[in-house]
């Protein structure tokens, strides 16, 4: 009995499913019975959403293709999500410019809480990471580059060395990110190919050259020893200096560079013994501290002729580098280096963000780097790489004078073109991205081991 119930059923599904077969397959357009089309509900295991339920999912999904194609999305640059603006340094924390890190660091953050207290950017916080740059082969600093274009960062502010800056730059340029330094003054980046994404605070050397030649020759020095560390920043602060003691009418007697990592530096200065030089221009870091002791033991130091240092050991560390016993070891010798113009309010606001900070070399450059990015970001209306290098110059020059990213975000927003002048001067920059003057401060050493600005110069490009 069972059996045959069975096949019973088995022969009525049969005919069911032929019966619907044919129906679907005529060409009459009739709709199946409500008995057909419950027994395809029974057989199929999805069901078809209704029509009105298909558009409203057509309409949920095509949204946010068309919030993907309003004006605002299309100007987004490619990989530019982030709301913030994220700043970033690669400056020295170890190596031989350690002692620019802390001014330049504490500058630059210092600027960052100033323009968040002031609203941020473009209605957002600005975000800030950073990095070392050691020194060497630029391997450290490539490490901290390659960490910090993987956070997407719009700006990276540095590196402090010329020569490490050469390492990085096509690498952060490259990958459309804007670098600012605040104390690269290798003439090299004035014409180089950084598809204008390289901008500097700080003077070209091709400035300072000519401000340390006429000290020296100012100084009595005719006949004018010229030594450089080999490596862009010397070989180009060289050229400059040589060319400008020529043109003054002093003989140069002798012209070289060394390596940095040299062992001894014995050689040069036999140089300048043998060859009757009655000044030198030394062009260095905090080696240059072991080849002036060797010049004082040789009886060419300071106490015997004229010797001026440029602004890599233009530093009061540089006397207990080369006598810790005698911090009168350098008394007479005089440096020149960029300086910002004298303002008070910034030296204060220093000194109240970081106590502990007390050479302040490069301090102001690296606040105005990150000022100016800001002002040029809010300026262009997005908080990307591109909008910044498109008006870093523009709020740099040519319009209302402002001195504090408050002040100058409300003449922005008012519609004015502004002219940003910092505690490092007035910045206005060139069509290379770089002041168009430096401003050098002519210090000398003090029997106290301390360097003591005694002249402040002026020099325009």
């Amino acid at each position: 009995m069972t059996t045959n119930l069975k096949w019973l059923r088995l022969v009525a599904m049969i005919a069911l499913l032929a019966i619907v077969a044919t129906a679907c397959a005529s060409d009459s357009g009739d709709d199946a019975t409500e008995e057909d089309a419950d027994a395809d509900a029974t057989e199929e295991t999805v069901d078809e959403p209704t029509e009105d339920e298909a558009t409203d999912e057509a309409t949920e999904e095509e949204e946010p293709a068309e919030e993907a194609t309003t004006e605002e999305a299309a100007e987004e640059p490619a990989g530019d999500g982030a709301e913030n603006l994220k700043m970033a340094y690669i400056l020295p924390e170890t190596g031989q410019l350690a002692f620019l890190g802390p001014p330049i660091i504490n500058g630059f953050q210092l600027a960052v809480q100033q323009i968040n207290e002031a609203g941020g950017v473009n209605g957002a916080e600005v975000l800030q990471d950073g990095g070392d740059e050691g020194d060497g082969d630029g391997t450290i600093a490539n490490q901290t580059a390659d960490r910090l274009l993987a956070e997407d960062v719009h700006i990276i502010m540095g590196a402090a060395s010329s020569g490490i800056s050469l390492t990085i730059i096509d690498k952060i340029t490259g990958a459309g990110v804007v670098q600012c330094s605040p104390s690269n003054t290798s003439p090299t980046f004035t014409n180089y190919d950084d598809g204008g994404l390289y901008f500097r605070a700080a003077p070209t050397d091709a400035l300072q050259g000519p401000v340390l030649a006429e000290q020296i020759v100012a100084a009595g020095g005719t006949n004018v020893a010229v030594l450089a560390r080999a490596d862009d920043y010397g070989q180009g602060l060289l050229d400059a200096t040589v060319a400008a003691l020529e043109n003054a009418g002093a003989t140069v007697a002798v012209e070289t560079t060394y390596d940095p990592m040299a062992q001894s530096f014995d050689a040069e200065v036999e140089q300048v013994v043998n060859s009757g030089a009655d000044a030198v221009a030394l062009i260095a870091f905090d080696e240059g501290a072991r080849i002036l002791s060797t010049m004082i033991e040789r009886g060419v130091g300071p106490a015997d002729i004229v010797v001026f240092g440029a602004d890599g050991i233009a530093s009061n560390d540089t006397p207990g580098l080369v006598d810790p016993n005698n911090p009168a070891v350098l008394v007479g010798m005089r440096t020149t280096s960029p300086t910002p113009a004298s303002d008070e309010g910034f030296n204060t606001a220093l000194s109240e963000f970081a106590p502990d900070v007390t050479d302040t070399l490069f301090a102001a450059e690296g606040y105005d780097c990150a000022i100016a990015a800001a002002l040029a970001a809010h300026a262009g209306g997005s908080n990307s790489s591109q909008a910044i290098a498109d008006n870093m110059i523009a709020v740099t020059g040519g319009g209302t004078k402002c001195t504090s990213y408050a002040e100058c975000i409300e003449l922005l927003d008012a519609g004015e073109d502004i002219d940003y002048d910092g505690p490092s001067g007035p910045m206005d920059f060139t069509d290379a991205g770089e002041p168009s003057q430096g401003t050098y401060a002519l210090s000398e050493f003090t029997a106290e081991g301390t360097l003591e600005q005694i002249d402040t110069i002026v020099s325009s490009q």
